[in-house]
């Protein structure tokens, strides 16, 4: 990965470059698991018509998502980006391993079927209710408050996907009303989408998720000591998470300024992690 930035430092690569590009050169099954928040396209309106004779250039041509429309999303184009990042992880992350998929309304129904065809069978889909959701200011729809996340897996039907299941049955969590100790967890996750103060202190990301939602994944699915794929960094929270769970991780994100959000933010956990006064922040071409 010559032509990249890249930000490294204890167990943490970040690659400042575009995510097909970069996972291209990964080998094959050397994840224990990944989480993908990709552009959702709230930000633009498909458009799906196809004239007669046209011609699609297969999943080829440019990464166009970058700068501020980094949350578009056209169409057909749009799905073929989604089947190729979706079919790197298929072949990124073990078949003991696992995937978890953020969406909303506007993407959810593309990356289920992209699923469906590449083969990644959806274990779960969840609904991640935020009591806290910000209002619907043009009164002319309700107020969304909940988002999808598919978790699925690359094992086809043979279903050798980590779930540590024992661990989530025992937990318990402050904010969640539908979750006992000792009760199975449900597809419906009372989780506010409010921020701790640290999760913010070097920046903010439009669609920055909570860092306690990701940590629910890992303890849900992920391998300590394993190797964990982010494909969209963004503020860098699915890192945060990963090197708390003691993994290794391994990211991508092609906008300069979320990059260094995201590089600071690890910065400063592992800082912390080590207790040592200050850590300097590298980059390199790598």
């Amino acid at each position: 990965m010559s032509d990249a930035t890249c930000f490294t430092l204890d167990n943490v690569t970040i690659y400042l470059q575009d995510a097909l590009e970069g996972m291209s050169k990964l080998p094959d099954k050397s994840f224990d698991l990944a989480i993908a928040d990709p552009p959702y396209g709230a930000s633009t309106t498909a458009t799906w018509k196809l004239e007669n004779g046209h011609s699609l250039s297969g999943f080829g041509g440019p990464w166009k998502l970058a700068s501020h429309t980094w949350d578009m999303f056209n169409g057909i184009e749009g799905f073929e980006i989604t089947l190729r990042w979706l079919g790197e992880l298929r072949r990124l992350v073990k078949p003991t391993g696992s995937v978890w998929i953020h969406s909303t309304y506007h993407n959810s129904g593309i990356v289920n079927v992209a699923c469906q065809l590449l083969g990644l069978e959806i274990i779960n889909e969840i609904i991640w209710f935020k009591r806290n959701a910000f209002p619907n200011l043009s009164g002319r729809r309700l107020t969304a408050s909940h988002e999808t996340i598919l978790w699925v897996h690359t094992g086809e039907n043979k279903r050798e996907y980590l779930f540590n299941y024992e661990d989530v049955k025992a937990a318990s969590f402050r904010e969640d009303m539908l979750k006992e100790r000792g009760k199975q967890l449900r597809t419906v996750w009372d989780i506010p989408n409010n921020k701790a103060k640290e999760e913010l202190k070097f920046g903010t990301h439009p669609t920055q998720k909570p860092l306690r939602l990701t940590e629910r994944m890992l303890l849900i699915s992920a391998l300590r000591d394993g190797r964990l794929l982010v494909p969209f960094v963004g503020s860098g929270t699915e890192i945060i998470a990963g090197l708390r769970y003691g993994m290794e991780c391994v990211g991508f994100e092609n906008d300069p300024e979320y990059f260094d959000l995201a590089c600071r933010r690890v910065t400063e956990e592992i800082r912390q992690q080590e207790s040592v006064p200050q850590l300097q922040l590298e980059l390199a071409k790598c």
